[in-house]
């Protein structure tokens, strides 16, 4: 089981960030509530992960600390979520605002997100308050503060951040045609992939 990677960050394409560690590169797919705090290509990161085995791959999912790997890892024995849906989830909340949603029974807002159907909102509410007894550390035991994180700057240029946002967002799984509508109601002149993605996963919420 590969548990936690140090290395530098060679290539970011969300949800995936390349990582190098010790001449080997890992290929690590990440919420993009974690991907928001990647620091810039050719710096260092620390990131948590969880080994995922199928039959016709192997994937490596990143985080930024442990109680959200703990999340994912508790979100994918919930009958019907799997790890890409576990990923969308994170991806459109963050694991406070996830925790919040499903003590406060907001099944309203759990069907915003790609994915989810009023009957997994419900079972995501049923399974998971009774999970998060048996979750450690402070980010499960308050709501905390509901604001999304502030987004990391990125110098390095993108060539069609429009594109790679509409990409990213189908890749998490929306439609093309909801992805470029999502995309097309937050874009601005100056928009880069990373805050294109956020504005349109808080669009949706």
């Amino acid at each position: 089981m590969i548990g936690r990677i140090r290395g530098i960050v060679l290539e970011k394409q969300p949800p995936q960030v390349l990582i190098e560690a010790n001449g080997v590169g890992y290929e690590v797919h990440m919420p993009m509530t974690c991907f928001y705090e990647l620091p810039d290509l050719g710096q260092e990161a620390v990131i948590f992960t969880h080994f995922v085995v199928r039959e016709d791959a192997q994937l490596l999912f990143g985080f930024n600390n442990k109680q959200e790997r703990s999340l994912f890892r508790e979100l994918i024995k919930v009958n019907g979520v799997g790890p890409k849906l576990a990923l969308a989830i994170l991806s459109g909340m963050s694991a406070q605002q996830f925790v919040s949603a499903v003590e406060r029974q907001e099944i309203g807002v759990l069907i915003k997100l790609p994915g989810v159907g009023k009957k997994t909102a419900e079972r995501l509410v049923v399974e998971m308050k009774d999970r998060f007894k048996g979750l450690n550390g402070d980010l499960f035991n308050s709501p905390g503060n509901m604001a999304l994180p502030p987004l990391t700057p990125v110098s390095e240029p993108v060539a069609d951040p429009l594109a790679e946002a509409e990409a990213a967002l189908v890749s998490l799984g929306y439609k093309p045609q909801d992805a470029s509508r999502m995309i097309s109601k937050v874009s601005r002149p100056d928009s880069t992939c990373e805050t294109l993605i956020r504005d349109a996963l808080r669009a949706v919420l």
